[in-house]
């Protein structure tokens, strides 16, 4: 087994899936994230949930990962965010620039390390080309990339919007064909969309079905949620069955969780968990 083959299986230790914390939205939302949760602004506040909560991973960007390493270390797997931009800018043509080196990922013991990736971009010939330098570097030194697959731009929103199922089953294929490892994306609405190209135009389902067709174009590539805004309890639990019964390989839930004082955090983390101990993929 490959080295990068190793780490990757090494993510996977919460009854075979997989739970990470990502803390990347200071860079990519600024301060709104943390407006009415002050205490969120603390990187330590999110370690501690990752270690009390036993997530597989935190993911952060480099000065984070540099800053407060040493308060996780051999205790909670880094999964360093290599590329990020700010949304001060239109979306019209989002890239996100290299914000991190492998050499950095390696001195820090990162477990993995995170890309994002947005397709439909009118700059995407440049993202894809800078993801396919820092795949080939990540593997060389034995680390699997978990790419952020995101559907963005004019393009995408002109052709149905970023949450149409055309929009996230394109973005999820598009990542394995490139190499990913495991790949993030949002939970597709399954609604008919006459603005999406055919023949998605007249098609509709249900969440389940959509979620699995997402899973399923991958090839086999893990492919785990995001979580998105804050909502209630009853909502993202049930988001996490429908993906689990889908065959999602897990979670990538940040503000859901971190958002929430310490104690309310690492209730909902537990219930989170047994969401994935009891749930059965349905066929």
């Amino acid at each position: 087994m490959e080295p990068k083959d190793v780490r990757l299986q090494g993510l996977f230790q919460t009854y075979g899936k997989t739970i990470i914390l990502p803390y990347d939205q200071g860079l990519e939302h600024g301060p709104r994230d943390f407006f009415n949760a002050r205490y969120a602004e603390d990187p330590l506040h999110i370690i501690e949930i990752a270690r009390k909560g036993r997530y597989n991973a935190v993911a952060l960007h480099i000065g984070n990962a540099r800053r407060y390493f040493k308060d996780m270390y051999n205790q909670v797997p880094l999964v360093l965010k290599m590329n990020g931009k700010t949304e001060i800018p239109s979306d019209d043509e989002p890239l996100s620039p290299i914000t991190a080196t492998i050499d950095e990922a390696l001195q820090l013991s990162a477990i993995a390390v995170g890309y994002t990736l947005y397709i439909g971009s009118p700059r995407q010939d440049e993202d894809i080309e800078q993801f396919t330098y820092l795949r080939e570097e990540a593997h060389r030194a034995g680390l699997p990339v978990i790419v952020w697959s995101y559907p963005r731009g004019r393009e995408i929103e002109a052709k149905g919007g970023k949450n149409s199922l055309y929009a996230v089953e394109y973005a999820a294929r598009v990542a394995a064909e490139l190499g990913a490892d495991m790949i993030k994306v949002n939970v597709p609405n399954p609604k008919k969309n006459p603005a999406v190209p055919a023949p998605y135009r007249d098609f509709e389902t249900d969440q389940l079905e959509a979620i699995k067709r997402v899973i399923g174009t991958t090839g086999g590539v893990p492919v785990i949620f995001a979580g998105g805004e804050m909502v209630s309890d009853e909502d993202l639990l049930a988001k996490a069955s429908l993906c689990i019964q889908a065959g999602g390989s897990g979670f990538i839930f940040g503000r859901n969780i971190w958002q929430r004082p310490l104690d309310n955090a690492l209730t909902i983390t537990r219930s989170i968990k047994e969401v994935i101990r009891t749930q059965r993929p349905k066929k």
